[in-house]
């Protein structure tokens, strides 16, 4: 059955307003209906220790892949109390990745979107799944491996050669984090990234994520590499300064801009814009990026 874009928006605002009261069903309709209306597949791999949720775009093969990572997601149902199941309720990171300017055109490029581990596959492919993965080994370094193996196989699925890591959120700490380990990522963009573990602890008073690599950390390592920070001037969950910090330590003469939206928060209006943002001049420092 065919659904007019008005409609298609319609219903998908309905399902983001239902998720505010209805369980995982409702989660995952979310991102059923995104992918339907992009006309993406998805599937489950197996990498590493997890199963890894991924949707791509109708390119099959291309020179760069670019690659959305999803954010935390529903790490946390109250301050204390984790999550049983962290998929998100508005998978942000999937809203941008099928808006993706390369997916399409004459010189289209593959675009493939990564789950964290743990969201979209409870209970049925939930290998090794505990909380520690979305609270304080969100960013452990079994789940770098484990996003690293899902990016090898979509790579050679794709054919491709380079790789741009494109990360929202807790993504952007995982962007940087597999940049890190990897060879063929080319660049790096991050939207509201928590790319200094340390310093946003200290800053709210909250428990360090014991089991998680922090991305500041590694930072030299990737001194080289293309890398583009988008930061919210109202993000009070993340900020700014958490963006600056990463940045302050990465050496002199590193590849390297933070781009800040004054009026953006953590959440709005990344995706609503992200095609119009995503055209700017300034992402033009990422190699294979298009930009008019």
């Amino acid at each position: 059955m065919c659904v007019t874009p008005i409609r298609s928006m319609i219903a998908l605002a309905g399902l983001l307003m239902l998720t505010a009261c209805g369980g995982v069903a409702a989660r995952h309709e979310v991102r059923s209906a995104l992918v339907a209306n992009a006309d993406w597949q998805s599937g489950v791999v197996q990498a590493g220790l997890f199963d890894i949720a991924a949707s791509w775009s109708q390119v099959t093969t291309g020179e760069t892949l670019f690659v959305y990572l999803e954010g935390d997601g529903l790490a946390y149902v109250t301050v204390y109390r984790p999550a049983q199941d962290p998929t998100p309720s508005d998978p942000v990171a999937l809203r941008m990745a099928v808006q993706d300017i390369h997916s399409a055109g004459k010189a289209a490029q593959p675009v493939l979107y990564l789950a964290r581990p743990c969201q979209y596959t409870l209970p049925e492919h939930g290998r090794n799944c505990s909380r520690k993965y979305w609270t304080t080994g969100r960013y452990a370094p079994e789940i770098v491996a484990s996003l690293s193996m899902a990016l090898d196989q979509f790579k050679q699925r794709f054919q491709a050669r380079h790789i741009v890591l494109v990360g929202y959120s807790g993504g952007g700490a995982l962007a940087v984090l597999l940049a890190s380990e990897r060879s063929d990522v080319t660049g790096i963009v991050t939207v509201v990234g928590n790319l200094d573990l340390a310093y946003w602890a200290q800053r709210d008073g909250l428990t360090p994520l014991s089991g998680s690599i922090d991305p500041a950390d590694v930072a030299p390592k990737i001194a080289n590499i293309a890398q583009l920070h988008l930061a919210g001037g109202r993000d009070d969950a993340v900020g700014p300064d958490v963006t600056q910090a990463y940045m302050a330590a990465l050496p002199a003469g590193a590849k390297v801009e933070m781009l800040g939206f004054d009026q953006y928060d953590h959440h709005c209006c990344w995706a609503r814009d992200w095609r119009e943002i995503s055209q700017r001049p300034e992402f033009s420092r990422i190699p294979y990026w298009s930009t008019p």
